[in-house]
């Protein structure tokens, strides 16, 4: 459900309001028009929990790309427009982006678990980064280009295929997913570049400087992706210390996955036709 939100202003400027709202994963986009003369006083998010991306373009042709929170609510639009301001923005968009959207995470655990030793897991996450970096950036400049329902549907169905791997892993070791999964990481990252593109188009691009923009949400894709890594090592460690893991684990975690997985490919297929 998405809370009723709206931007408070001052009584001398008028928000007018652009028809419909787009839902584009796990971002809700609202768009207004502002005029008046009058001062920006807030914006009454200290009574929610959501973080808010504010584009804001003045009539001189200058645009500012801010991020609202709840315990900093209020912010000073500079004469000057600050790339720094850009950079930790959209650092912190891309970071955000991994971590709450958890299909691709999933996908990254389901990778893991066909994963043997540190070289393989460090050449799989990387090939997996170079994947989705060049479809990334070729959608979002506009270069290729899928509808977001078939993409989203196939990124589940990657989770899927990949956890069927995992689950034939201690009968085989001779399948294509388990000698070489950076393949498989590479094929699939493809896919889930159009993914995080679409987040990106959507949520919105200071014109100016798209590359800086594009770069650093990459940057906080990865660092996100890395930081779920680190916590899964973790916690797996953790419990090997505290007791032995049963044999049977990674099979057991790769059905719940799978589950998952089978659930969202459903899900996305009846949002696609009906």
């Amino acid at each position: 459900m998405v809370q009723n939100i709206r931007p408070a202003f001052d009584l001398a400027l008028t928000l007018t309001p652009v028809p419909g709202s787009t839902l584009v994963e796990g971002f809700v986009l609202f768009r207004y028009g502002l005029t008046g003369e009058a001062g920006l006083p807030g914006t009454g998010l200290g009574r929610t929990i959501i973080d808010t991306l504010v584009n804001v373009s003045l009539l001189d042709g200058r645009h500012h790309c801010l991020m609202l929170r709840p315990r900093e609510p209020a912010v000073t639009i500079p004469e000057t427009p600050s790339a720094w301001a850009m950079v930790q923005t959209y650092t912190r968009l891309g970071a955000q982006h991994i971590l709450e959207r958890v299909d691709h995470p999933t996908f990254v655990a389901a990778l893991m678990l066909i994963v043997r030793g540190w070289p393989m897991l460090l050449k799989t996450v990387t090939t997996f980064t170079v994947a989705h970096s060049i479809t990334f950036a070729l959608a979002t400049f506009g270069y290729v280009f899928l509808p977001p329902p078939p993409v989203e549907t196939m990124i589940a169905l990657s989770i899927l295929l990949v956890v069927v791997e995992a689950i034939h892993l201690p009968r085989s070791r001779h399948r294509l997913a388990t000698r070489w999964p950076w393949i498989v990481a590479f094929a699939f990252g493809f896919l889930h570049g159009f993914g995080f593109a679409g987040a990106l188009v959507e949520i919105g691009l200071p014109q100016g400087d798209i590359p800086l923009a594009l770069l650093f949400f990459n940057v906080g894709v990865e660092l996100g992706q890395l930081a779920f890594i680190a916590v899964l090592l973790a916690l797996v460690a953790l419990q090997r210390c505290l007791a032995a893991l049963p044999r049977a684990a990674p099979v057991a975690a790769a059905y719940g996955i799978g589950t998952i997985a089978t659930y969202w490919v459903f899900e996305r297929l009846d949002g696609m036709f009906f």
